[in-house]
């Protein structure tokens, strides 16, 4: 673990350089004890991968003495948190609402219901959140179907689109541009400030996909 600034008001906390769960739940550990210590002055604290950053007020905060509180909790260490989840989400794996479902069975050399079964067959771990508001990195994609996304991103991807890139899996919560390889659609909202929290996974989250057809996704979207 090393700490560098970031600017006069953030550290970055960097891990081993690579995705891996271990790495991951170092960073989260670390993320929800600073979080739990309540510090004044810290504004923000955003886990990823393999690193943490921490925002705060300069006029606020001691540098030397925050980062003197970061590497003592990380000596301490931590389990895998309490509140931490299983999030079991219905995903329409149909052609019309995943256009690239065939060019992953292709890539795979399988069939189209083999790769519906690939997908939904792992429990996949909430590495971070990023890129749009709910976004979930999820991991890891079975190597069979890890299709790299596309070398020309889509300008309009739906919202609820669920795609793979590489060893990564994601839903997107809004419409936004985006490259991933599309292999379905969940009515589910990922990110939805009609509810209490806003944000249906969080970082160190478990995902479960399962299929539903399309008369149970318009079904779903509809109610």
């Amino acid at each position: 673990m090393r700490i560098v600034p970031a600017g006069d008001s953030a550290l970055v906390v960097e891990f081993e350089d690579r995705i891996d769960p271990d790495v991951n739940a170092k960073v989260i550990a670390l993320s929800e004890s600073v979080a739990a210590a309540a510090l004044a002055g810290v504004r923000d604290i955003v886990p990823t991968y393999r690193s943490l950053a921490i925002y705060f007020d300069p006029l606020r905060v001691d540098y030397d003495g925050l980062t003197a509180h970061v590497e003592r909790a990380s000596h301490a260490g931590s389990s895998t948190r309490v509140t931490a989840k299983v999030v079991r989400i219905p995903v329409c794996y149909d052609a019309e609402l995943g256009p690239d479902l065939a060019d992953v069975a292709s890539f795979a050399g399988a069939t189209v219901d083999d790769v519906v079964r690939l997908h939904t067959a792992a429990t996949y771990r909430v590495f971070m959140l990023g890129f749009v508001a709910g976004f979930a990195y999820l991991g890891t994609v079975d190597e069979r179907i890890a299709v790299p996304r596309h070398a020309t991103p889509r300008v309009k991807v739906p919202a609820g689109s669920v795609g793979i890139a590489g060893v990564q899996t994601g839903i997107y919560p809004a419409e936004t541009p985006g490259g991933w390889r599309l292999i379905g659609r969940t009515p589910l909202k990922p990110f939805d400030l009609a509810r209490t929290d806003p944000f249906l996974m969080k970082a160190g989250d478990r995902v479960q996909f399962y299929p539903i057809s399309r008369a149970e996704f318009e079904a779903w979207r509809s109610s």
